[in-house]
């Protein structure tokens, strides 16, 4: 019998790139998946129509991260639609590029609402109502080790979903809810690739000791193994997966 048959995941930024490819993921493996998004209504339709076609099940919840009040409101849709929430995964998020002395007030307000206040929001949330025996995984970035110029305030957000992480395990005790992070490095994703330079790509692609991009599947089966029976005794850990970049 499937262990995750009856289990409810929300995955924010669910609509595209790496979250869409948790959602599908997840579902695979017998979640049923809260497709979170900011924005774009019918990019989230498509892939629940994508999940349920594959004999899944899922719902889109329309809820930007950094609003605490609409963070509350797609909580309470899952537990409306499907009992309760099993498993958390953070990995809605932005990214915006330049140098420490050239980033402006809305380059840094923008990126610490959606990275950092927004993970707080729904760890909040997921510390006060998810079920015991649960799973929350955020999304860090291996530029925390890397340490990367023009990455600053992107890095500075990462870092402190990674501090959020081992905290919150420790406040959980007694609850056998896991609280890890996943660290990607360069994934080919439209948030990734778009503006940099292909020379610029190349290089990245080269830096890995596999000298590919990771894939955002790559990226989901770091997430599946965590969330799923088999990442039961992984807890207050950064995975960094990378290809060994770092």
């Amino acid at each position: 019998m499937n262990q995750v048959r009856s289990k409810v995941a929300i995955v924010t930024g669910a609509s595209r790139g790496i979250g869409a490819a948790i959602a599908r993921r997840l579902a695979s493996d017998g979640f049923r998946v809260i497709v979170n998004y900011a924005g774009n209504a019918n990019t989230a339709a498509e892939l629940v129509d994508q999940i349920e076609a594959a004999g899944g099940q899922a719902i889109s919840a329309q809820a930007d991260v950094s609003d605490p009040l609409a963070v509350k409101r797609m909580f309470d849709a899952a537990e409306e639609t499907y009992g309760g929430i099993d498993v958390l995964v953070n990995n809605a998020g932005i990214m915006k590029l330049a140098s420490l002395a050239e980033s402006d007030d809305a380059l840094f307000d923008s990126q610490v609402a959606i990275n950092l206040k927004g993970s707080f929001n729904t760890l909040r949330e997921a510390a006060k109502r998810m079920r015991d025996g649960g799973r929350i995984i955020n999304l860090s970035s291996s530029v925390v080790g890397l340490r990367p110029l023009n990455y600053a305030v992107y890095t500075a957000t990462k870092a402190g979903v990674e501090a959020m992480t081992h905290i919150l395990t420790k406040e959980l005790r007694g609850r056998n809810i896991t609280v890890n992070a996943v660290a990607p490095g360069p994934t080919a994703t439209a948030l990734f690739l778009d503006g940099k330079r292909q020379e610029v790509i190349d290089e990245l692609t080269r830096l890995a000791p596999l000298e590919r991009l990771g894939q955002p599947e790559d990226i989901a089966s770091a997430i599946a193994f965590l969330a799923g029976p088999d990442g039961a005794w992984i807890n207050g850990q950064v995975l960094r997966a990378n290809g060994g970049i770092i």
